[in-house]
Parts: C-alpha cells; structure tokens; sequence
C-alpha cells in the first residue's frame, strides 16, 4: 500500500495517477490519527505536506515510519506577497536531509520537486523530455521509486540518480526557478531538464 500525506493538488494527483496504475492507495487528510493510521499500513509513504511544516509532522510519525521508504516531493520555502516561493528553509542543506536525520531508520528518497505538479504525473505531456532526480541513500528504496515513477509514465532514460540524500540541496535549490518561470510565462506545465 502507498500512503500520501497531503491531500492538496500534489497529493491528490499523485493518489489518482497511483491508484489509476494498479497500486493501492490511501490519502490522509488532516484529521487527527489520519497520517499516523495511514503510514503505519503503508509499505511506501510519500510527503506531499507544505515543505514549510512537513519536518515536524513526520518526526511525529517516527515509529509509523521505521523500515519505510519516504517519497519526498516537496520543497520547503517561504512565499512572497504573491504567494510563489521567495527563498529557501534549509540552505546550506535541504527538507529532504532534515527529514533524513529525524528519520534515521526511515528511507527517504527526494523526487519530483523540479516541476510543476501535472508534469509529475503526466511527463509526456511536455514538448522536451523532462527529467526527474532522484537523491538517497539507500540503493533498494531508490529502486522503489524509480519503479513508481515508471507507473507514472517517466521513461527510465528521464530518471537521473543524483546519490546520496545531500545532493536534494540541489534540486530543491530549483524551486527558486518556479515564480520567475511563472511570471514570464504563466502558470503551464514545465519541468527542470537535462538536455545531453
């Protein structure tokens, strides 16, 4: 079973595109036991929570969370007057890390937060091949993302394994492209890409 935290447009469209390929899903809201119920059945978890509050809400589900692979895809910033990211939480380091050391019996993989939230679900939608990074530590639970990621329709030459969990820094960085991308361009579909 796959349990999302967040039940916002990211949650959301990530449980449906899940549950549409196959896998069993459930959605915790914000109602009290409801992350703590769904992640202690969950044998993958994935934290679609605001990047701002989602460290204190996971290390509150430590013992719900040991053994598991934690899918992270947000980005931890604060906003602007518009409501678009302004900066970063963790520079110098990343949700993903903090997460990483609250959690240290838990394995967290960092993915799907270059983009906006259609691409993740729906990468051949783009004009140019998208890529989606991955950074970990642990080489099976990495697997086990890159696998969800397929049934999401990313081919495996659009998946970059990055290494270990401090390379997230980086691609959380990119999150600082998104209100510039958006005030250019408006508010369509696009990703981060390496083009080779």
């Amino acid at each position: 079973m796959i349990a999302v935290l967040g039940n916002g447009r990211v949650g959301g469209n990530l449980a449906r595109a899940l549950t549409a390929a196959g896998h069993e899903v459930t959605v915790a809201d914000r109602s009290p036991g409801a992350a703590a119920a769904a992640a202690g059945k969950a044998r993958v978890v994935i934290n679609a929570t605001p990047g701002e509050g989602s460290l204190e809400r996971l290390t509150a589900l430590r013992e719900q969370l040991r053994g598991k692979v934690l899918l992270d895809v947000s980005n931890a910033t604060t906003d602007g007057p518009d409501g678009l990211p302004a900066d970063l939480l963790h520079p110098g380091s990343s949700l993903a890390e903090r997460l990483q050391d609250a959690l240290p019996d838990t394995h967290v993989v960092k993915s799907l937060n270059t983009m906006l939230y259609p691409v993740m679900t729906a990468p051949a939608s783009l004009a140019q091949p998208p890529t989606a990074f991955l950074s970990g530590r642990d080489d099976r639970a990495k697997q086990v993302v890159r696998e969800l990621l397929t049934d999401l329709g990313w081919r495996a030459e659009w998946i970059t394994d990055l290494g270990g969990i401090e390379t997230a820094r980086a691609t959380e960085a990119a999150v600082l492209f998104v209100p510039h991308v958006i005030r250019a361009g408006g508010f369509a579909p696009f990703a981060v890409s390496i083009a080779r």
